[in-house]
């Protein structure tokens, strides 16, 4: 997928700013790719991922969603803009690099329009949330946001919010009831 690391600089920034989108499209050839596959089941897909893994899980909730058959979304940004506003300011210039300076009214626009949380009424397949409410990084207000709109719309949506956690679950007993929540939804 274009924009991940390991194959070289130019590549990781192939999903920059205003070519964000382009990410997108690639997990939609890769389901594609799934239905040509005499050993994979293309109606029975799940989409997962954690932190910008999260986003990724969203935004393919929004606009594949009858490609997929459900997602588990874990600590991932609902829409950049607020993302960019809310997270520690430590981050937001690193961010600002690769999402988009948010400050800029033509940046703002295009994130604005792409944001998963902008399009949720697209969103038809069931989801679990999963969010630190101490999360520093991926502010759980991005969490809250979208699982409130899916339960207002009436998608199916869990939501799992750890009190005492962050960036992801690091207690063993927390650690343990996310896994067996995302098992039992995905049964």
């Amino acid at each position: 997928m274009r924009g991940s690391t390991g194959y070289g600089k130019d590549f990781t920034k192939l999903d920059n700013g205003f070519l964000r989108e382009g990410s997108y499209k690639d997990i939609n050839a890769l389901i594609d790719w799934i239905g040509t596959q005499p050993d994979l089941d293309a109606d029975r897909i799940a989409v997962i991922g954690g932190s910008y893994g999260g986003h990724m899980v969203l935004a393919i909730s929004t606009f594949y969603s009858d490609r997929i058959r459900c997602s588990i979304d874990i600590v991932g940004p609902s829409n950049l803009v607020t993302f960019l506003e809310n997270t520690e300011a430590y981050r937001r210039d690193l961010r600002r690099v690769e999402y988009g300076d948010e400050r800029d009214p033509k940046m703002r626009e295009f994130l604005e329009r792409i944001a998963p949380m902008n399009n949720v009424e697209k969103i038809k397949k069931p989801m679990i949330v999963v969010a630190g409410k101490n999360d520093p990084r991926v502010p759980v207000s991005e969490s809250d946001q979208i699982y409130a709109v899916l339960k207002k719309q009436e998608t199916p949506v869990w939501y799992v919010k750890a009190n005492d956690e962050g960036h992801g679950f690091q207690k063993k007993a927390n650690q343990d009831f996310e896994f067996y929540a995302e098992a039992e939804f995905l049964q």
